[in-house]
């Protein structure tokens, strides 16, 4: 199931690549990359002047996700990509 904002067409939403498979169905590294996946997606959309009227929380989202990932790769014992040990 695809979450829409308000005002949103149906067709301009993408399915999530975290949604499109079920949690038992993907290992840890893949789950951590779909993540990063959709924040990117996420970031482009705000880059790209969408919703406006919700960009402040929606990039504050974002952020929450980024930290999350670091912390994440951290627990896990791993450096993500860009960053340094």
């Amino acid at each position: 199931m695809v979450t829409r904002l308000p005002g949103e067409a149906k067709e301009s939403m993408a399915s999530s690549s975290v949604n499109a498979s079920t949690a038992g169905d993907v290992s840890t590294d893949e789950l951590l990359e779909q993540l990063r996946a959709d924040r990117l997606w996420l970031l482009q959309q705000l880059d790209g002047g969408r919703w406006p009227d919700l960009r402040l929380d929606l990039a504050a989202l974002e952020r929450e996700l980024g930290q999350l990932l670091e912390q994440a790769q951290e627990q896990l014992g791993r450096g993500g990509s860009g960053t340094s040990p």
